[in-house]
């Protein structure tokens, strides 16, 4: 049992890994592909700043990645989706017994 405790301890904290690394390469194309997104707006339509629309979505996406992946949005956390599964299933198993 404990053996299967750990394996189960490894999978978890590996997935975490892969989601942070996922996080970090999106931050990491942001990174490149904003500035080149400045450049051609400033470069051929200096008139009209359309960059900060990518800019600015971009960044809302990558801001809630981030608080999915390091547990500061409660509602995409693992524990928030834990707890709903257990509430949903005592509500199922309420109706249940009622019958």
């Amino acid at each position: 049992m404990d053996n299967y405790n750990q394996q189960e301890a490894y999978r978890r904290a590996e997935k975490k890994v892969n989601a942070i690394k996922g996080f970090y390469g999106g931050l990491f194309g942001y990174c490149i592909v904003i500035p080149i997104l400045i450049y051609i707006n400033l470069t051929y339509t200096p008139n009209y700043y359309w960059f900060w629309y990518s800019a600015i979505g971009g960044g809302i996406g990558l801001l809630v990645h981030g608080m999915a992946i390091f547990g500061d949005f409660p509602f995409l956390s693992k524990d928030w989706e834990k707890r709903k599964i257990e509430q949903l299933m005592e509500k199922e198993n309420n109706k249940i017994v009622k019958q």
